[in-house]
C-alpha cells in the first residue's frame, strides 16, 4: 500500500516539477524578469527534484549483485 501512495506522490512531484520549468522559461524569456522570483521557482525545482529522487530511491531500492 505505501508504494501506491509512493507512486501519486510521484507522478504529482513531477507534475509540479514540469509546471515550475515552464514558468522557469516563461520568466526567464520575459524582459523585465523579476531575478528574486525567478531564483525562488529555480531553489523550489531543485527541491521537488531532490523529493522525487529520494522517492524513486524508495521504489526502486538498490540490489546488490
Amino acid at each position: 500500500m505505501e508504494d501506491a501512495i509512493l507512486k501519486v506522490r510521484l507522478a504529482a512531484v513531477r507534475s509540479e516539477h514540469r509546471d515550475l520549468d515552464m514558468a522557469i522559461a516563461a520568466l526567464d524569456g520575459a524582459a523585465s524578469a523579476d531575478q528574486l522570483q525567478l531564483a525562488r521557482l529555480k531553489k523550489r525545482k531543485l527541491r521537488l527534484r531532490d523529493e522525487i529522487a529520494r522517492i524513486e530511491d524508495r521504489l526502486l531500492p538498490d540490489i546488490i549483485a
